[in-house]
């Protein structure tokens, strides 16, 4: 019975298989299926598909093709699914709810990844270094820091960007645009962290703790850059005249003194800065604003530093000691003055 077996199919057969019962039929049916297996090839790149519809899914990556449109916003997608996805955004619809949370997601993909924040799991890793990333996403984040690619440029400006959200927020540098507003206050920002940071002013909320001293912070990177206060550490270094800085945004700032850049232009009058925050108080010139106010007298200020230099008048402190003879001053520009007259030095 094998022998005549092996005769028709050719070859060998697994003899468990023809034990079974229907073992024969089931051996001969995997054959089949591994037959059909990928069948289907792409002429332009040579992949293979078993199934003819995946194959025509996948040409329209090389047509660019997208037939399947949103009646709503006349967004175009190449598959039906990425469609019903996006519908979801002008629905509101979350089908893919967290069980450990109840946090909801629009797509099953943004739960599984959300998942991973409870789990801890990293199942994506970096080939080169071996960071583990939680996201395939991240990991393609992740590897143009080893290889320096920068996929996303500004049509404006020519700078270029790692991630197409950090494009988007770049892009209101240009357009002005802030669409993360307070609604505490009505402050509005460009960066959705940025609100996160605010809100805090308003909670008095600082969760960033300095080990040595007790200092509280509201942000992460606040408490690391104290954290210099304490080492003297200052890693970002001027490449042109070897100026050392604790902040990163402090060399990039200095850097605008070498190249004479001033990419931040008002809109109004057309004056130009090198930082975006100093033409975002400049722009208070022309519509009045005093966002930072005291609120022991009620006194408003265009800018924070010089709100936190007026409650100096309040509390009678003078953070800033001269230290050769111990004389303090409630601002920098005071002891700066007294050093030069008084023990004839230069800062």
């Amino acid at each position: 019975m094998k022998r005549k077996l092996q005769a028709v199919f050719g070859g060998t057969t697994d003899e468990a298989a023809v034990d079974r019962p229907g073992g024969a039929s089931a051996a001969a049916g995997g054959r089949a299926a591994e037959t059909r297996d990928r069948s289907h090839v792409c002429e332009t790149c040579g992949k293979a598909f078993s199934l003819a519809h995946h194959l025509a899914q996948h040409t329209l990556t090389h047509s660019g093709e997208k037939p399947h449109v949103c009646d709503t916003c006349g967004k175009a997608f190449t598959k039906s699914g990425g469609l019903a996805d996006h519908m979801r955004t002008h629905t509101g619809e979350k089908p893919h709810v967290c069980d450990t949370c109840g946090k909801a997601f629009t797509q099953s993909g943004g739960l599984t990844d959300h998942m991973r924040t409870h789990t801890g799991e990293k199942p994506h890793v970096c080939e080169t270094c071996g960071k583990a990333c939680s996201t395939t996403g991240g990991l393609v984040y992740h590897m143009r820091t080893h290889s320096g690619e920068k996929p996303h440029i500004c049509e404006t400006c020519g700078k270029a960007f790692t991630q197409s959200g950090s494009l988007t927020t770049h892009m209101r540098t240009h357009t002005g645009e802030k669409p993360h507003v307070c609604e505490t206050c009505g402050k509005a920002f460009a960066r959705t962290g940025d609100l996160s940071h605010h809100m805090r002013t308003h909670t008095g909320e600082k969760p960033y703790v300095c080990e040595t001293c007790g200092k509280a912070f509201a942000r992460t990177g606040d408490l690391s850059h104290h954290m210099y206060t304490h080492t003297g550490e200052k890693p970002y270094v001027c490449e042109t005249c070897g100026k050392a800085f604790a902040r990163s945004g402090s060399l990039a700032t200095h850097m605008l003194t070498h190249t004479g850049e001033k990419p931040h232009v008002c809109e109004t009058c057309g004056k130009a800065f090198s930082v975006s925050g100093s033409l975002d108080v400049h722009r208070r010139s022309h519509t009045g604003e005093k966002p930072h106010v005291c609120e022991t007298c009620g006194k408003a200020f265009t800018e924070s530093g010089k709100l936190v230099l007026h409650m100096h008048t309040h509390t009678g402190e003078k953070p800033h000691v001269c230290e050769t003879c111990g004389k303090a001053f409630s601002v920098s520009s005071s002891l700066a003055t007294h050093m030069q007259r008084k023990h004839s030095v230069d800062l």
